[in-house]
């Protein structure tokens, strides 16, 4: 009896024991100060939020292997557009053309653009036919379904456009915003939700080109026209009857790459390219080039072929 008495002591005592070391184990884990489970919890969360400097060059996949392609609506000087040469000759020309081939050097990628009107552009890359969009695109929230947005590489910001022998007749959102008034924005872009927001009771009409506003504008069938301002200055050198009447306020003013949605490593690789001609001048040798080419004589893409602006 007594040995079965201190046999079960003795049991008591190593199970009071392990319970206690259960005990300092979970107050360690808890404060965190030495617990070996922590010490490789918190080394594991550090090692998948950190990623080393150009990881994205082993990751890098394309829709073509080796080539960056590259969406666009030339009809958007100077961010995009057709130069047309004193013979007659048509080259794709803007700021976001020459930073499509100064990314696709950087991710060391063959370039392939692809031409198409506005809406198109933002289809292309939505269904995965394209790595990326870049037609002065805004990061605006409902495209995000759509693709994936770059940091900013260009501010600009937005306008309304009128003749200017109207320009007192429509220097006020309340004298714009009236049934009889017609207002143009291009198809899919974010100037179809700037007039809804700013002009709801005028005539909010959809083209699918801002060359079409423009033209409509200047023959006196359409009012005005939501136009981001870069364009519409560039325009407005090429057609001196145009001016811009109204400044709109948007919060997305600037533009981004759009990127082929989830493919991470191409967004690190394109944020990194923006950085640099950003950081090198390249960018703002890009911008003046395209306004400087934007002057002369130039060029859209219409029903699949290249069309000269009319003077």
């Amino acid at each position: 009896m007594k040995k079965l008495f201190a046999l079960l002591m003795t049991l008591a005592i190593v199970l009071s024991l392990a319970a206690c070391g259960g005990d300092d184990a979970a107050t360690t884990d808890d404060t965190g100060d030495t617990g070996d489970d922590a010490q490789t919890q918190d080394t594991g969360d550090d090692a998948s939020t950190e990623k080393e400097e150009g990881w994205w060059k082993e990751e890098l996949t394309t829709v073509t292997d080796g080539k960056l392609t590259v969406a666009t609506s030339p009809d958007f000087a100077p961010y995009e557009f057709y130069a047309i040469a004193e013979d007659g000759t048509p080259t794709l020309a803007g700021f976001d053309v020459a930073l499509a081939g100064y990314v696709a050097d950087y991710l060391g990628l063959e370039l392939e653009m692809v031409t198409l009107d506005f809406d198109g552009v933002l289809m292309e890359v939505g269904n995965g036919n394209a790595d990326l969009a870049m037609a002065g695109l805004s990061p605006d929230p409902d495209r995000a379904n759509l693709m994936d947005f770059s940091d900013i590489y260009y501010t600009g910001g937005q306008s309304l456009v009128c003749l200017k022998e109207n320009a007192d007749k429509f220097d006020s959102f309340e004298k714009c915003n009236q049934p009889d008034v017609v207002i143009g924005a291009q198809t899919g872009s974010i100037q179809v939700g700037l007039a809804e927001d700013n002009t709801p009771d005028a005539n909010n009409i959809q083209l699918a080109k801002v060359t079409d506003i423009i033209a409509e504008i200047l023959s006196g069938k359409m009012d005005l026209g939501y136009i981001e301002t870069e364009v519409a200055l560039s325009y407005q050198k090429n057609y001196p009857d145009l001016e811009i009447v109204l400044e709109v306020p948007y919060e997305n003013a600037g533009s981004s790459i759009g990127v082929t949605k989830g493919n991470e490593a191409l967004m690190a690789g394109v944020n990194e390219a923006i950085a640099a001609a950003l950081e090198d001048g390249s960018m703002n040798d890009f911008v003046a080039q395209a306004q400087e080419q934007a002057a002369g004589t130039t060029g859209s893409l219409v029903d699949g072929e290249i069309v000269v602006d009319e003077e």
